[in-house]
């Protein structure tokens, strides 16, 4: 991604695309190929007055701890937000990923105000979140809370990763472009607390602490996640064990948080446990539609479940939740990947269309992450690029209007959406669907 001409790129394609926010045009690009830190614009640690990064499941970076340097040493923001510029930007929240060999670079300009460059010219003023009041308070026994509840979407959502590692192991069963088991390794080898699995009570006293000093109440919503469940963790199969973490959190603070889980496809009995402990929205993510491609990049959740079982039981989980609240996600991008994938944008796109009409005209909102290449996952080693751009802004437009075709809404529980409005820093999926009112451009 170190191309002179990005800025053309960028260009031609808000050009093609104009019905596409040029907020997300920018968004994705950052999401799919990173940003660099200039020393001046990283956070300062665990004890500055910026948020610094959680690596709250996934590393989401393109280089790992021991070669990023001084942004793994003075960590980078969690997330950076983007307004003004030469494209007018609306207020855009952009989840943090490494890349020090991207064209876009985050750094102090001469007057000393932080802004985003893409090729050497400044495109945008940069914000940086300040360090929540909760973060600089420990628990009892001196942890953190931003290493057992750390919050992300400029606070909107707690990340709650209860179980650090996945049960699908090795290159017979992990997923293809997911870092997860490596990422708990690479803090664990750099002397970082990272645990693998976090007791319920500090769960519960981390969230306390949160309710305590968040009087703005930006938190509104968790999420229970982690790695898969093949078998047990502490004598608790799957929903059990995601499920008495729900269970403590909803007796413990009644209607403070929408609460969700992220779980594999599960029996109806199964997520039938999970809304009785309490949960709101289950995502049963499907990862990528096509039939060969999830075959390959998912081999362990082909085994265990399989594909066809997979989809079945994400229907059956809307006579549990309702069709609205079960939101399945979806790596986007992996659908591009060598040397398994699609080779044209049009073929990409169809496919994973069809995904998004299959689920949509059952009433189901799927959602997405844009994909980024992790350099220790098989196809971030064979992909260090990503997926074009273009597809990536294709997708947007087929997302919309897809949704508009079913007569579809944005799913619950990621805040506003709409350019300027919209919080969910993964991808850009909340800035590209309309919002009640139009936001100024710059407006913060």
């Amino acid at each position: 991604m170190t191309s002179p001409n990005r800025t053309a790129l960028v260009e031609e394609l808000m050009g093609r695309f104009p019905q596409v926010p040029p907020e997300a045009v920018i968004k994705e690009d950052l999401l799919r190929g990173g940003m660099a830190f200039d020393d001046s614009a990283l956070s300062g640690g665990d004890d500055g007055d910026v948020k610094p990064k959680s690596y709250f499941i996934f590393s989401f970076d393109h280089r790992t701890l021991p070669e990023l340097g001084a942004a793994a040493l003075n960590r980078p923001p969690e997330e950076i937000v983007l307004t003004g510029g030469s494209y007018g930007l609306r207020r855009t929240v952009v989840s943090v990923r490494v890349n020090p060999d991207s064209p876009y670079v985050v750094r102090a300009g001469e007057d000393g105000a932080l802004g985003l460059y893409l090729d050497g010219t400044r495109i945008a003023d940069v914000g940086l979140p300040p360090m929540p009041d909760y973060y600089r308070h420990t628990l009892a026994n001196g942890k953190s809370v931003m290493e057992v509840a750390p919050t992300i979407q400029w606070g909107y959502l707690v990340y709650l990763t209860v179980f650090r590692v996945c049960q699908y192991f090795g290159a017979k069963e992990e997923c293809q472009y997911c870092d997860i088991n490596h990422n708990w390794r690479q803090h664990k080898a750099a002397g970082r607390p990272y645990t693998g699995v976090k007791p319920v009570e500090e769960v519960l006293e981390a969230l306390e602490i949160i309710d305590r000093h968040d009087t703005a109440g930006a938190s509104k919503a968790y999420t229970l996640t982690g790695g898969s469940i093949t078998s047990q963790v502490g004598g608790r199969d799957e929903a059990d064990f995601y499920g008495h973490y729900a269970k403590a959190i909803e007796e413990r603070f009644p209607g403070r948080w929408i609460g969700k889980v992220v779980a594999q496809a599960l029996p109806r009995d199964d997520v039938q446990r999970f809304h009785d402990y309490g949960i709101s929205i289950y995502h049963p993510n499907f990862e990528v539609w096509d039939r060969r491609l999830f075959e390959l990049y998912c081999p362990g959740k082909e085994r265990y479940v399989g594909r066809d079982e997979w989809h079945r039981r994400i229907l059956d989980s809307t006579e549990v939740f309702g069709a609205r609240n079960v939101i399945p996600n979806f790596v986007a991008g992996v659908e591009m990947a060598e040397p398994f994938g699609f080779t044209s944008v049009d073929e990409a796109i169809n496919s994973t269309a069809e995904g998004l009409r299959f689920f949509m005209s059952n009433g189901v909102v799927p959602r997405f992450t844009t994909w980024c290449p992790e350099p220790t996952t098989p196809l971030g080693k064979a992909n260090p690029q990503g997926a074009p751009l273009e597809y990536h802004i294709r997708l947007l437009e087929t997302y919309r209007a897809t949704l508009e075709e079913y007569g579809l809404t944005s799913p619950p529980g990621y805040g506003p959406a709409g350019p300027g409005r919209a919080v969910f820093s993964v991808s850009s999926f909340m800035d590209s669907l309309s919002a009640d009112e139009p936001v100024a451009a710059g407006a913060e």
